[in-house]
């Protein structure tokens, strides 16, 4: 429960105090400063990054002008549309409208102001686009994207403390926030004050207990999140009275390479690939995304094997790093025929052999074929033949504090909370009421920065224009 502070007395106080140094926590400290804020971003863990550092680093922005130089046709209500589209209703839709209206801005803020090196993906649009629109760091990694904004921190002498945990909201006589209370094992106990935080941390997806509690279908798959994801600031939010909305989402994604522990690039799928279970045989449309596919491959054996080809193989590792040292690392097997794929990966091979067939079939006729889905990539499967095992994962939650427009987290009555700002995994997410199917590409990034520009300004007192 956050504690009351009614000496006043802090060791040290700035204008703008942000928990967490994830791509949230980042883009709120750059956007409070620039707004003339004195600021300070405290990070629990022993490196920045949060789950920004283990995505794409793939940040959604609906007609930019890098989207105008490539011909692509965008717009804020395109992008609006296919991210509903993809959710379906949910509690906070007003949310979804106002971050792909300022989606371009703040993805060319990033480029062109801060200095963060994004470039638009045009080989691909991925999961809930209906149009290229994601942009991201060359190498497809958001360990690139933390350190650039990392950087951009440095050059602006924005204070960093990493290895900080904090453990309480600080209150004032009034009982509104007034501060932080940091202190751990290797910390001493430490008061810092100000008169506005930002609430940037990850979600609960590494709490087991919260997951089970609020997102129950994914509560036995394996996590492979961030390791601050511990959930103890939407706690926080909660016991100040924040009521919780679209709480029960996350993003999961279904095809973690076993035991590699890195992602089979979905733009496999993408271009054609096709899961199947320990049964040898495919479950479902793999094209509703890789978060809403999670799901169900905990419900057909929990765990997959991805089937591609040689050319979808080489054609995703020419384009993304991680999945070019998955392959490089020996993660992805290839072979003429599908038989012997089978008796490598102790599959039944009769079983197998015909997924293949059938495959080729419904690609070449176009589809849909007996589970609906009607796209795939490249076309029909060919030798040689290249497979992955798998494992299910859950990534992030998506559900946090009911906020307004300014980013303060809202009561049930719907008065705002003073003094106190959210965002990140803190915040009520885009992708659904519950689930993992209401997740498009880049939802997690956009939430995070996206609100982190809106908090950041906000609690500096110069909110953005709407």
């Amino acid at each position: 429960m956050p504690q009351k502070n009614s000496t006043g007395d802090f060791d040290t106080e700035v204008d703008v105090l942000v928990v967490g140094a994830g791509g949230a926590g980042l883009v709120a400290a750059l956007a409070a400063h620039e707004a003339g804020a004195t600021v300070a971003v405290v990070e629990k863990q022993d490196r920045a990054g949060g789950n920004t550092a283990l995505s794409t680093g793939s940040v959604p922005g609906g007609g930019t002008r890098y989207q105008a130089e490539a011909g692509i046709e965008d717009s804020p209500e395109r992008m609006a549309e296919d991210l509903l589209r993809q959710s379906g209703p949910h509690d906070a839709e007003w949310l979804t409208r106002q971050l792909a209206v300022q989606s371009a801005p703040m993805v060319e803020w990033l480029r062109e102001d801060v200095g963060i090196e994004l470039e638009l993906i045009t080989d691909y649009k991925h999961v809930g686009h209906s149009v290229p629109r994601l942009h991201a760091p060359k190498s497809r990694k958001g360990q690139d994207l933390v350190d650039d904004l990392v950087r951009a921190l440095e050059e602006r002498e924005i204070p960093l403390v990493l290895g900080h945990p904090v453990e309480d909201l600080l209150l004032d006589d009034a009982g509104e926030v007034s501060g932080l209370l940091v202190r751990g094992d290797r910390v001493r106990e430490t008061r810092l004050g100000a008169p506005n935080v930002v609430l940037a941390a990850n979600g609960f997806a590494g709490n087991r207990e919260m997951v089970r509690e609020y997102c129950p279908e994914v509560a036995d798959a394996e996590y492979f999140g961030a390791h601050g994801s511990t959930g103890e600031a939407v706690a926080w939010v909660r016991d100040l009275g924040a009521r919780l909305q679209n709480i029960g989402a996350y993003q999961g994604y279904a095809a973690v390479a076993y035991p590699h522990g890195s992602i089979t690039s979905w733009t496999t799928v993408e271009m054609g690939a096709v899961l199947v279970n320990p049964e040898g045989r495919r479950f479902g449309d793999e094209t509703i995304g890789y978060s809403g596919f999670a799901a169900d491959v905990v419900n057909h054996g929990g765990a997959a094997w991805v089937l591609f080809d040689e050319r979808i193989r080489d054609y995703v590792a020419g384009n993304e790093l991680e999945f070019r040292e998955l392959v490089e690392h020996g993660g992805v097997r290839t072979a003429e025929d599908p038989a012997e794929l089978a008796r490598h990966f102790e599959l039944p091979v009769d079983a197998l052999v015909a997924t293949v067939a059938e495959a080729a079939r419904d690609a070449a006729a176009g589809g849909p074929d007996r589970f609906g889905r009607s796209d795939f990539g490249f076309g029909p499967l060919t030798a040689p033949y290249a497979m992955c095992r798998t494992t299910p994962g859950l990534f992030h939650t998506q559900g946090g504090a009911a906020i307004d427009a300014q980013a303060r987290p809202l009561r049930a009555d719907g008065t705002p909370i003073p003094r106190i700002f959210a965002t990140g995994g803190v915040a009520v997410g885009i992708s659904g009421r519950t689930g993992g199917r209401g997740y498009s590409s880049g939802n997690g990034l956009l939430t995070a920065m996206g609100l982190g520009r809106v908090a950041g300004a906000a609690a500096a007192n110069v909110p953005l224009p709407r």
